[in-house]
């Protein structure tokens, strides 16, 4: 089905004429948050490093934190990650900090891009007699919302689609280490309201706390949020009887044979892509999609007059049930790029939407868009603007894979 172009401001009323029928919530937009190349231009040009080392991790109150809030803009090629890592600068230490967590977000991508949707698969798992009596079934299975420490950030989580690392990494623990629930039941509900919701980073977050790559659990106590939030533990109605108030056992976990791929890669120049532009015929149209929004996407780049296709995947929408501020997020650029270009927007099956066109489209790591490029018309296909190019050695976790540069 063809929609029409969005219009810039409509991009709430946008959403809820055509695609609330694929989200999960009632239409809204971040409320930090615009999906636009001005908006992320602006918050890279403000970014300031100085004491992001120091400041990174901190919670509560948000004028504590250091962390960039870059991350949505990155995740949809807004912001490129060479883009950024050049761009920062300041202090060596904060400056080097900084660049090592964009390398943490490159090593996810490498990841992802071997193994695709292998990655779904659990490194580690729980036995099913430790899998509680909400095993993923519930919506927050693993959360006790009345823990200020949680429902603080849930509704962070679900108003803003954004959270900061440490938040992360304390409702992964809460969920999957001391409630055991399945891992990949809370990963979902993270996916469907993180603006910067991939299933490279986000899938490696998770495993990454229950241990997989280090066999060292994360566990999530009350002494990190007195320390990162202490405001959440002096208000909160648990604060006379917490219920993490010691450290979470260590959970007994199933040992899983990991993916073959993880240590080898057979065939790397696959996985990374065209290192030049493969040229096959003259496009007509340039094929965006959501992992390359931004003006940098170099097959956007290289053909400023052609006309630019988006699909939403339909039947993907219909399975996965995003919130809808994700999609406004995503719309907000296609309403931006409409004015400066004919931008061609559907909602269907990407095959059939984009079968007949000669098609000018940047590589992309990703099952998605390789399944596709199998079958359509590929006339011109642009380099993926890695960080550092693939390689083809260990990929077991994030220190062997920088060992193996």
């Amino acid at each position: 089905m063809r929609l029409p172009v969005p219009e810039v401001g409509c991009e709430v009323e946008w959403v809820a004429e055509h695609l609330a029928g694929v989200c999960r919530d009632r239409p809204h937009r971040s409320s930090r948050w615009t999906g636009t190349q001005v908006a992320a231009d602006a918050a890279l040009d403000a970014f300031d490093v100085t004491g992001y080392a120091r400041t990174r991790n901190e919670v509560w109150p948000p004028a504590r934190r250091g962390a960039s809030g870059l991350s949505p803009w990155i995740r949809h090629g807004l912001l490129t990650l060479p883009r950024v890592h050049a761009a920062v600068d300041g202090p060596a230490e904060d400056r080097r900090k900084f660049r090592d967590e964009l390398r943490w977000q490159e090593y996810a991508r490498h990841l992802y891009a071997r193994l695709g949707s292998a990655t779904g698969a659990p490194l580690r798992r729980l036995p099913m007699s430790q899998l509680g009596p909400g095993d993923g079934s519930g919506v927050e299975a693993g959360w006790d919302r009345s823990m200020r420490c949680v429902g603080e950030n849930l509704d962070e989580l679900e108003r803003d689609g954004w959270l900061v690392n440490q938040t992360r990494m304390w409702l992964a623990s809460e969920w999957s280490v001391r409630r055991g629930v399945d891992w990949r039941a809370g990963e979902d509900l993270f996916f469907a309201h993180l603006l910067d919701g991939s299933r490279a980073a986000n899938r490696l977050g998770w495993q990454w706390t229950i241990g997989a790559g280090t066999s060292k659990v994360y566990g999530f106590s009350r002494s990190q949020v007195r320390r990162r939030a202490p405001d959440l533990c002096a208000s909160c109605a648990h604060r006379h009887d917490c219920p993490i108030e010691d450290w979470p056992d260590d959970p007994e976990f199933d040992h899983i044979e990991p993916d073959p791929r993880l240590r080898h890669d057979p065939d790397p120049s696959a996985t990374a892509g065209p290192r030049r532009v493969d040229r096959r015929s003259d496009p007509d149209t340039v094929w965006l999609t959501a992992e390359s929004l931004g003006d940098d996407d170099p097959a956007l780049a290289a053909h400023p007059d052609l006309p630019v296709v988006f699909v939403f995947d339909h039947s993907l929408l219909d399975r996965l049930r995003l919130s809808s501020k994700r999609l406004v997020f995503l719309v907000d650029r296609l309403a931006e790029l409409g004015r400066q270009r004919p931008v061609d927007v559907h909602l269907g099956d990407p095959g059939e939407v984009l079968a007949g066109r000669a098609l000018a489209t940047t590589f992309t790591p990703v099952p998605g868009w390789r399944r596709l490029a199998r079958f359509l018309s590929m006339a011109e296909v642009h380099p993926w603007p890695w960080l550092e190019r693939p390689r083809g050695g260990s990929l077991a976790s994030f220190s062997a894979w920088s060992r193996s540069r």
